[in-house]
């Protein structure tokens, strides 16, 4: 993923959390999504050692979120999105982590195309 894809300041996130963010949640990720005037989406992570346990479970948790992302962002709206992992995840397999994920990508599609279609 290109540096430009990627949310990392504290600044942007805070403005994401801060701001009127729309919020998509299940059992095993919550997503904040917000528009971007950048013209691309970007990706976010945010994944606890509380939430996600050891090195190995959290890192293997970014790269599905990552490796999800990277192969939707083309149909993706220009839009902010912090995935935050839940304790569910800890426990959830790759292919449960890329449904969800598909779910939510589905989702956000589904609502920027309502937003201007307004």
């Amino acid at each position: 993923m290109p540096p430009s894809a990627k949310l990392r300041s504290k600044a942007d996130f805070e403005s994401i959390y801060a701001r009127g963010s729309r919020r998509f949640d299940d059992a095993y990720l919550g997503l904040r999504v917000r528009p971007n005037d950048v013209g691309r989406p970007r990706l976010g992570l945010a994944v606890a050692v509380k939430t996600a346990g050891s090195a190995v479970r959290r890192n293997r948790l970014r790269r599905v979120i990552r490796e999800s992302f990277r192969l939707e962002q083309h149909a993706l709206p220009a839009v902010d999105i912090i995935v935050a992992a839940r304790s569910a995840s800890r426990n959830a397999t790759s292919a449960q982590l890329r449904a969800s994920l598909a779910n939510f990508w589905n989702r956000i599609k589904a609502q920027c195309a309502n937003s201007s279609a307004r």
